[in-house]
């Protein structure tokens, strides 16, 4: 009861006309931000942080909280639209969006984007509003050797995303791996795998770098080669019959998005992880319980509910440990934590007694953004829907300025331009070549992620590989990361055995 209380007077302050008025701008111009590739929600509060020093600083988190939120909503738009993921955390729902778009579906996919989106925010919000100091000790009890066993996990859960060709899969991962492995070793500072000295590589491989290159152009020289010319762009339509159906159907994903909204959480809340690995899980583990597995990839609506809900869960999730241990979850809630130290307010356990009226006012705003930005996503998808009726003549030179700026604008160097039009080609040849691209996407975003975590539980336990298999929280999540690796690598022994034994 007494957290009820609290949340009606969060209530109070997040719906005074300044602060409402602020979630309704967070939200729109997040979804802005969100979907234009290359800017993504920690460029957009980064840009707009100095802009927050006019209004109060209840008044300023609840502002950068709303365009984190609505950025989550806009990633969407330009995966499903144009093929080119508006942020990282988007990268999952191109996997089927774009598809389902060009089977003139693209408002089924903004509907169940928008949808899921929303119900993963409002799962993820209740959660963190009854449950926060025992989730933040769960957080906590995650060390180098849980995040390592966590990565495992998200890597066993993509191994099937190449249909049976494992070994294609396994290279995919492989090269993803290698590019992960670009710029400076984490312990010696050393350079590495820098081609030649070329300065450049020094900073690592970007993440958008290769997910535009690959998604945004590579897609591109795929629709024109495969056409003959004749490129012909689904010609979808919206209606409020339509919309109304879309939603009725919604009803066959929600077990996805159910499940992608707790996972989503679940990893958003521990540090340093974010949305983008919460969301590339929740796609995996989505395919893997499917009924239907066969059909991602090819325009599952499953294959964009569960990845958005979990985005959206992950980014309040990543909210958790900053405000009650002072630690952000991902890269916009540093920047967030680091407003908080500059308007006087220090995070962790006291910030919860010395500042009720900060907290609960964001935690109340959540649950505003959340609504606000579901109304103003659904209400712009006929605006969304027209980018389709472009002649591809236009939409081809459009996407291509889309992807080189969404390149450019992160690190400001051309070098990553140039690595956009190789990854470009490198997509087109793996999709001619029928590679599975997911898998290589994953692991370049895992990839440092699991290295940092690995060396630093060797380093802790001098050594010894079994420091990931005897405690209590990674052991167990390592043998389910074993077991989904072994299945796949089981069912292709039986189909062999199946067909010798057939022949015979």
């Amino acid at each position: 009861m007494e957290v009820f209380d609290h949340l009606m007077q969060g209530f109070a302050i997040a719906l005074q006309p300044l602060n409402l008025g602020l979630v309704i701008f967070g939200c729109a111009l997040g979804l802005f931000i969100g979907a234009m590739p290359g800017l993504g929600s920690v460029n957009g509060v980064a840009i707009l942080l100095p802009m927050t020093f006019l209004v109060p600083p209840t008044g300023a988190i609840i502002f950068l909280a709303a365009i984190y939120y609505g950025a989550m909503y806009g990633g969407a738009i330009s995966s499903i639209m144009l093929g080119i993921p508006g942020a990282s955390t988007a990268v999952a729902t191109t996997f089927d969006g774009r598809p389902m778009a060009l089977q003139g579906l693209a408002d089924k996919a903004l509907i169940t984007a928008a949808t899921a989106s929303f119900i993963g925010g409002t799962i993820s919000v209740v959660l963190f509003t009854l449950f926060a100091p025992p989730l933040a000790a769960v957080a906590l009890a995650f060390g180098s050797a849980e995040e390592f066993a966590l990565m495992m996990l998200a890597f066993a859960t993509f191994i099937g995303l190449g249909g049976d060709d494992i070994p294609k899969t396994l290279f995919s991962i492989f090269i993803g791996l290698v590019f992960s492995a670009v710029g400076l070793d984490i312990i010696s500072g050393q350079p590495r795998l820098v081609f030649g000295d070329i300065p450049g590589f020094l900073h690592g491989i970007n993440f958008l770098v290769l997910a535009i290159g690959i998604y945004g152009i590579g897609e591109m020289l795929w629709t024109i080669e495969s056409s003959k010319g004749d490129v012909k762009i689904s010609q979808a339509t919206v209606t409020v019959r339509r919309i109304i159906d879309d939603l009725r159907t919604l009803k066959d994903t929600f077990k996805s998005i159910v499940m992608g909204s707790i996972l989503g959480y679940f990893v958003g809340i521990l540090p340093a992880a974010g949305a983008t690995p919460g969301s590339l899980m929740a796609y995996g583990v989505a395919k893997t319980i499917s009924k239907h597995p066969e059909t991602f990839g090819k325009g599952n609506p499953e294959g964009v509910a569960a990845p958005e809900s979990a985005n959206n869960a992950a980014s309040t999730g990543s909210m958790l440990p900053m405000l009650t241990l002072g630690i952000p979850g991902s890269p916009t809630t540093a920047i967030l934590l680091g407003g908080m130290v500059i308007w006087g307010l220090e995070p962790g356990p006291m910030l919860f007694i010395e500042h009720q009226e900060f907290v609960w006012g964001l935690i109340a705003s959540l649950y505003v953004a959340n609504v606000f930005s579901l109304l103003i996503n659904v209400g712009f998808i006929p605006v969304f829907i027209w980018v389709l009726r472009l002649p591809f003549t236009i939409l081809a030179p459009i996407i291509f300025v889309l992807c080189i700026v969404g390149g450019y604008a992160p690190t400001q160097d051309m070098h990553d331009v140039w690595l956009i039009l190789i990854f470009g080609v490198v997509g087109y040849l793996m999709r001619k070549l029928e590679y599975p691209l997911a898998p290589a996407v994953l692991a370049i975003v895992l990839g440092p992620l699991a290295e940092t975590s690995m060396r630093q539980a060797l380093l802790i336990s001098n050594g010894s590989f079994m420091v990931f298999f005897e405690r209590p929280i990674s052991g167990p999540i390592m043998a389910a990361a074993i077991v989904l690796f072994l299945l796949p690598i089981i069912k292709l022994v039986k189909d062999k055995f199946r067909t010798r034994a057939a022949g015979n």
